[in-house]
């Protein structure tokens, strides 16, 4: 597959087109075109054509500017950052920052795009039937895909069923959330039905595939039923007081204290009344099972060892990743900041010289074994900034006296145990800061082409195999009657796959803490935050569990004068009221659009 850079003069603004998920030639160019959409063709090549310019939109668009990933990732309890990095956003001043907006526009220009994609391959005479049935296949799910980012983040939203250069009305009225995830599943039913399995041979390496278009129906009806789910449900979260300022001679310095688990009582989601959670659930279970049993094709769990590694992004058989953003490293239009603002631009000594800007708080941190892969290789442990490379020092991570001694051969207590260790037996002197440098930064995207690079070809994962697995969890956890039932088996069955992976401690009944089904409901909610971090998932399984206000209000710290303060340990804003439940719609959206006479609660 080749990178056809396409400029389309009708319908798709000036837009340029190219695989959103490739083969490993597909970065070749071609030269520029100038054609109108009568003249992309009409055989197996223009179904792709029409196809990837949907897909592009997610890199040259969405992933383009600054906006992605950091609206997906900055609010939630876990992530924090330099304040002026996370801004308004990350203090909660959603209509203070045009960030939030990248939702709403980003997805439905897709939307619109993917509606003229989908008119012009239908009227396509010269394509195989299979070519065209999987094409359009891609389309219902990107759009599908949208739909649900912006449910999820606006409640109730416009839905079109034509592009607007097409006929199709802006002044398009919000719709009910049942109306919106009818539409949903209609559209992923569809896409099911008509995806090449990853199995097949006419099965594009990179693309979506049916069991992508199963396994999101399995969350989708997971998040419905979640919602629904009545006000007082239980769920265990470890949170509370982050830090405290002990005395230090003459001054204070900040001490990080230790999550503790605090019991939270859901609300039930507002739109959400309507669906019945038993039944919700029972469909993820179907959904669920049709993906692992390999009814759309094939997939599992990698190895912790390959599982972020760029190689695997592509596989057919045997997947894990069912979705994915991928894109060109050193592109001005389709490299984006994924690496920059997680793992950070390298100079040429391998220091970060721009971003890391984006990690985990130290709570996150303390919710694994310490003998999970997903900290000690998933965590970066080491980091050294330009302005420490000239004092030949760096920074380690975490401040345990495990890694103390091992990065600065003392203890806690200033005693000499033994000389430094790799990585740390290199000649520089380490320390530790409790400011926003020094974090549990995620290697997700460290796997890059060039990490110089400011632009790279990092990847963003939309959708796992291991989600699958855990909503599957979720919702036999749900449908059980005792941690001894047929349902409750299923649900630790899966969440040990997904444990057993990264090495954690293999979770059982009635032992380790798992005496009651809302043990188990804790369990399986908290794997996800430690298996899906920095993947911009968090925010939006608090808000579907009606806990989202509850535990970003419990993050909290004592000052040096003794008062509680609402700032987590790197100085960001984690208290939340209910208008954050929503995103503000966009101040042009609510003054153009006729059909919709106000913003969400909360905001103007």
């Amino acid at each position: 597959m080749k990178l056809h850079k396409l400029y389309l003069i009708a319908g798709f603004s000036v837009a340029s087109m190219m695989p959103f998920m490739s083969c490993s030639d597909f970065l070749k160019e071609e030269p520029y075109t100038f054609v109108g959409p009568g003249e992309v063709g009409n055989d197996d090549s223009a179904v792709n054509l029409w196809v990837t310019g949907v897909y592009s939109k997610w890199c040259n668009d969405m992933f383009r500017w600054d906006n992605f990933p950091r609206v997906l990732e900055m609010d939630c309890d876990y992530a924090t950052g330099p304040d002026w990095a996370f801004s308004k956003l990350g203090a909660g001043n959603f209509q203070g920052d045009e960030t939030v907006d990248a939702i709403w526009k980003g997805c439905y220009n897709l939307i619109n795009r993917a509606n003229l994609a989908i008119q012009y391959v239908s009227e396509i005479t010269g394509a195989s039937e299979r070519v065209k049935t999987n094409g359009l296949g891609e389309l219902y799910f990107q759009k599908a895909f949208a739909y649900f980012m912006l449910t999820q983040a606006y409640g109730e939203i416009p839905l079109f069923d034509t592009a607007v250069s097409n006929g199709a009305s802006y002044n398009q009225p919000r719709r009910s959330i049942s109306d919106v995830y009818a539409e949903i599943i209609r559209l992923l039913k569809d896409a099911a039905g008509m995806l090449n399995k990853n199995t097949d041979a006419g099965y594009q390496s990179g693309h979506v595939a049916a069991g992508a278009a199963a396994g999101l129906l399995a969350k989708v009806y997971a998040t419905m039923a979640s919602g629904a789910m009545p006000t007082g449900t239980e769920m265990d979260v470890r949170s509370g007081n982050a830090y405290d300022y002990i005395p230090s001679g003459s001054d204070f310095v900040q001490q990080l204290t230790l999550p503790v688990k605090m019991k939270f009582y859901k609300k039930q989601v507002a739109g959400y009344e309507n669906f019945n959670s038993i039944e919700c659930y029972a469909k993820a279970i179907e959904w669920a099972e049709k993906v692992i049993d390999g009814e759309y094709g094939s997939y599992e769990l990698l190895d912790y060892s390959q599982l972020w590694k760029r190689e695997s992004y592509n596989m057919t058989e045997n997947a894990e990743h069912m979705f994915m953003l991928q894109s060109k490293s050193g592109d001005e239009e389709y490299g984006n900041h994924i690496h920059r603002y997680f793992c950070g631009t390298e100079n040429a000594n391998g220091a970060i010289s721009q971003g890391q800007w984006i990690g985990n708080r130290y709570h996150w941190y303390c919710l694994f074994d310490k003998t999970d892969k997903r900290i000690t290789d998933g965590v970066k442990h080491r980091f050294v900034y330009p302005d420490q490379e000239a004092y030949n020092r760096g920074y380690y991570y975490p401040y345990t006296e495990e890694y103390t001694i091992m990065a600065t051969g003392k203890d806690f207590n200033g005693n000499w145990v033994a000389d430094p260790v790799a990585p740390y037996n290199d000649g520089l002197f380490y320390s530790y800061s409790t400011d926003s440098r020094c974090l549990a930064f995620t290697t997700k995207y460290a796997d890059v082409t060039d990490p110089t690079q400011d632009r790279t070809d990092a990847t963003w994962p939309f959708l796992r195999y291991a989600d699958v697995l855990l909503v599957y969890a979720e919702a036999q956890c749900e449908l059980a009657s005792s941690l001894t039932d047929e349902h409750a088996k299923a649900a630790i069955s899966k969440l040990n796959d997904v444990r057993r992976r990264s090495g954690a401690t293999i979770a059982v009944a009635e032992q380790g803490g798992l005496d009651e089904l809302v043990d188990l409901r804790s369990v399986i909610f908290e794997e996800r935050a430690k298996e899906f971090a920095m993947e911009g998932i968090r925010r939006w399984d608090l808000i579907r569990w009606g806990i989202y206000l509850d535990v970003m209000n419990s993050v909290s710290g004592t000052t040096n004068t003794g008062i509680t303060s609402y700032y987590d340990e790197a100085g960001i804003y984690k208290s939340r009221e209910s208008k954050h439940l929503l995103f503000p719609l966009p101040s042009s959206e609510v003054s153009t659009n006729e059909a919709i006479d106000g913003n969400n609660p909360g905001w103007s």
